[in-house]
């Protein structure tokens, strides 16, 4: 059985109407270099200054330590701005869907490209938390590991979290191809792709650990998340 579902932010748990995709390509593009949709996709779900630096590298830029902080600025402005205006809200049913695995004894954690000053506010919007009343077991940032996406670190600290030690008996979800990889890199027992975000079902063909699901509001379906007999 399940015992930890370490689970995506935006795109895979929380709808942010692809804010996070515009607020990269800006922050890329006002250093004065092309960003190619294809280039933009596959650095999607990364640490986002690491995302930054490759993007501007890709378009033949130079990325600097200051420039690259200050893409980083940048971007945490446009996508305050951007949550200001539209603000994000729950995938429908993931909710219902966190507190069932939650029900059922299963630790829940998120795992963000974003730094912790960009993912706290986010959360705070929605009404989730970690601790006493909160819906969440634990939330980690990619500020607080060597390596974002899709190494494996995120995952590996949820575990230590939440206390969690055997990974096989971690279920690992996102809507991008590095939440699947770094799933897959972490040992997770279950990796799932879903197709809330900008993904269609066939970009997860050729990752054969990833399920694929609709959206994680089908997480409890899964044979994983049920108890023991």
């Amino acid at each position: 059985m399940i015992e930890l579902a370490a689970l995506d932010m935006a795109g895979t748990t929380v709808n942010e109407s692809g804010a996070v995709y515009r607020a990269l390509r800006t922050a890329v593009e006002r250093t004065g270099v092309p960003v190619s949709d294809e280039d933009l996709q596959t650095w999607m779900g990364t640490d986002k200054r690491e995302a930054i630096a490759a993007l501007v590298r890709l378009g033949g830029g130079t990325p600097t330590p200051e420039l690259v902080e200050d893409g980083y600025e940048a971007f945490a402005a446009f996508l305050r701005d951007a949550y200001r205006a539209t603000p994000p809200q729950a995938i429908e049913g993931v909710e219902d869907a966190l507190a069932e695995l939650r029900r059922r004894g299963i630790k829940v954690a998120l795992t963000t490209g974003f730094s912790a000053d960009v993912a706290y506010p986010l959360l705070e919007s929605l009404g989730w938390s970690t601790g006493e009343g909160g819906n969440l077991d634990a939330v980690v940032t990619s500020d607080e590991v060597p390596r974002g996406r899709p190494a494996p670190h995120m995952i590996h600290r949820a575990m230590e979290k939440t206390g969690v030690i055997d990974t096989r008996r971690v279920l690992a979800a996102g809507d991008t191809i590095v939440d699947v990889e770094a799933g897959t890199n972490a040992g997770a027992g279950v990796v799932v792709g879903v197709l809330t975000g900008e993904l269609p079902r066939a970009a997860f063909a050729g990752h054969p650990h990833a399920r694929v699901l609709a959206s994680a509001a089908e997480l409890p379906t899964l044979p994983e998340t049920l108890p023991a007999a």
